[in-house]
């Protein structure tokens, strides 16, 4: 079959969409992905070998200027009468979307010909842009197994297909604790601020200061923690960057970060404890943590709740009782099949 893939804006849209395109191209299936110019060379780097890339002019359309999201608007329906046009000589056989403003072009070109058009949502909480689409789509595959906001008048059927990892997380799947009180941080991010300001003072006020550290901050806030820490006689090692996350998640005991929907599947991947703050301003974060919450794998704690004095208590309680963090990693555990799901969903 020939299968068009539609992705972009960001890595988390482009790596589940890469992911599936190998596994179609393996099966023999012949491959284009469409993208915009924010992500093409991620795309045109990853892509199967044999797989073509079609350039899309798109980007998300959530500005305050009326005239950058008419500007928006415009690049979304110029590329949506360009791929209509393609799609009359060369029309696939599927449609897959991966979600953002990057799909909908391709996803309303489908609907046009009628093209069997599959959309996989992220999310614990579906995308504005998802939800906008959802009305030309026959199948929507989600990451998690159950969805907040979808159209109450949707005739697509839902399918729960998992979200494709990375092989270093699915070959630790399950990987029961070491339990060597390390403590991992990921806090990287500008929206991340909070965690450097409340996690370290937490930490300092622990009785047991037997743990050992690795915190993951932006740039410019290294040095500050790295000095806290040290000053409180805290073992940490503070990295703007870590190349290899898959190891720093198994070799953790405990995780504290945000909720982005690829973290969280991580997480259930390899099985792992964590205490979850969605970032305030993002719905789908609050949605994937509580979703992780009810699995009973750790804490989804609202930002504006997050203090030091309650994140002391917690750990506390936690470090002092191992054998509740290895129930909480086991229940995390969820299997990830999300590639074969996909491909299979999609060529059933």
């Amino acid at each position: 079959m020939k299968i068009w893939i539609a992705t972009g804006g960001t890595g988390g849209h482009v790596f589940p969409a890469l992911s599936v395109a190998e596994e179609l191209a393996k099966r023999g299936h012949k491959i284009t992905i469409s993208t915009d110019g924010r992500v093409i060379k991620m795309v045109k780097d990853g892509k199967p070998k044999n797989a073509r890339v079609a350039f899309i002019w798109a980007s998300g359309v959530g500005a305050k200027s009326k005239l950058k999201q008419m500007i928006a608007l415009s690049k979304i329906g110029l590329s949506a009468i360009a791929l209509i046009l393609r799609f009359m000589i060369f029309r696939p056989d599927r449609l897959v979307a991966f979600g953002g403003y990057a799909s909908v072009p391709a996803v309303f070109a489908a609907h046009v010909w009628k093209i069997p058009t599959f959309l996989h949502e992220q999310n614990a909480a579906i995308g504005r842009a998802n939800k906008f689409t959802m009305r030309w789509v026959k199948t929507l595959m989600t990451s998690f197994q159950s969805v907040d906001g979808l159209p109450k008048n949707t005739s697509a059927k839902i399918v729960y297909t998992g979200l494709p990892v990375r092989s270093d997380f699915l070959n630790a799947a399950n990987s029961p604790l070491k339990h060597e009180n390390k403590i991992l941080i990921t806090g990287g991010s500008l929206g991340a601020q909070i965690l450097d300001e409340i996690v370290p003072l937490a930490i300092a006020e622990l009785k047991n200061k037997k743990l050992f550290i690795t915190h993951q901050t932006r740039p410019e806030n290294v040095a500050k923690l790295q000095k806290f820490y040290a000053d409180h006689k805290i073992h940490a090692n503070v990295l703007s960057f870590i190349k290899d996350m898959s190891s720093a998640i198994i070799d953790a005991d405990l995780i504290i970060g945000r909720s982005g929907a690829s973290t969280v599947i991580e997480l259930e991947t390899i099985g792992r404890p964590a205490i979850l703050v969605p970032l305030a301003i993002n719905p789908d974060q609050a949605a994937n943590a509580e979703s992780f919450a009810k699995l009973g794998g750790g804490f989804a704690i609202e930002q504006t709740k997050f203090s030091a004095k309650w994140l002391t208590d917690t750990l506390e309680k936690l470090f002092e009782n191992p054998a509740r963090l290895d129930k909480m990693a086991q229940k995390s555990y969820v299997q990830n099949h999300a590639v074969e799901n996909i491909a299979n969903t999609i060529t059933k």
